[in-house]
Parts: structure tokens; sequence; C-alpha cells
């Protein structure tokens, strides 16, 4: 077994059990010898600027994900048995409880680990953006950058051509159907 079978699965704890799950989790890999099946367990968080009732401001780190632990792991039944058994664990996200792994697409998108996209779509051709505070809006592409797996759109706000600097993830090529059937309809 390697690490280019194993996947990213996620389980759903309860709430405030995020850390327990991962310490009870890790000790499990270490008492169990499990190294060569769970690979990673992380609870993904940002940091953001809370104002407190006194004025000040304080930076705090959140979790992403509020309930939730992502593990990369070669998935069995008997680490199914095992994970589902920790104390805190709810279950695995998926039909009926059994694991689904999560797309690359997805890993990319919740920053979980750098996943290098292949993308459709190059300089000049028409995109849409698919995810953000710009979402559905449309325009061409000016730059491709394959190792920050970043896109520079040109997109029309507010009467203005502007550069937008977007992850892969956030854009989709617009097949020449579509780009025909919208300006028909433009032009009604």
């Amino acid at each position: 077994m390697s690490i280019e079978q194993a996947r990213w699965y996620v389980i759903h704890t309860y709430s405030g059990y995020e850390a327990m799950v991962k310490d009870s989790l890790e000790k499990l890999i270490e008492n169990n010898n499990l190294q060569e099946n769970i690979f990673e367990i992380k609870i993904p968080t940002e940091e953001t600027l809370e104002e407190k009732a006194n004025g000040k401001k304080k930076l705090v780190e959140r979790k992403k994900f509020p309930c939730y632990v992502f593990l990369k792991m070669i998935y069995s039944n008997d680490i199914w048995y095992l994970v589902t058994n920790t104390r805190g664990v709810t279950g695995f996200v998926g039909p009926q409880g059994r694991p689904l792994p999560l797309t690359d697409t997805e890993v990319a998108r919740m920053a979980l680990e750098e996943v290098a996209l292949s993308v459709d779509f190059c300089v000049g051709d028409t995109v849409t953006v698919v995810s953000g505070p710009i979402e559905s809006f449309s325009g061409k592409v000016v730059e491709l950058n394959e190792s920050t797996q970043k896109v520079k759109v040109n997109v029309e706000m507010f009467g203005r051509k502007t550069d937008v600097e977007l992850d892969f993830v956030q854009v989709k090529k617009v097949n020449v159907s579509e780009e025909t059937e919208n300006s028909a309809d433009k032009a009604e």
C-alpha cells in the first residue's frame, strides 16, 4: 500500500470534539501501526479578525468546517470500523455512513493539500466564474500560472474591464455553443 492510493475522506464529529477526535485517531494509528493506511489528519482553520465588546480587535483562529475532520487514508472495512468506533465520531460523510472520497477539485477548494489540477482552458478562452464574490461573471483568460494554480481573467464590472486573479477551481470554460446562445439571448 502506498500514499498514491490514499484519498481524502470526511468524518463527522460531535460539536467541539474535533481536536479530541484528531488526538484519539493519532493514538489509534500509533497503537495499531496504521501508518501505512492513515497518512494525514486535518482540521482546516482560518484566522479572522473579531471585534470584542470593548472595541478591541483580536485575531481568532476558527474552524473552517466545524464538526468535521479530514483523513487522508486507504479505505478498508477494518479502518472504517476503527475510525467509526473512536469516541466523538458520529460517522463518515457519505451514503449510509459509508465513506465517499473527495474529488481533486474538492481537495483543492478546501485547501487540504496542493493538488495540481489540469485545466481545459488557455489564454484567450472565455470562462465563467463558478464560485466566489464575482460568481456568474464571464470573461477572457489573460494569464495562467500553473505553479500557483491561479488564472487572471478580464471581466466587465460596473461598465469597466478589470483583470481579476482567481484559483483554477473558481472558473469553468464556456463552450462555444453556450457562448453563441448567450450572445443570441443578449441580442433579443
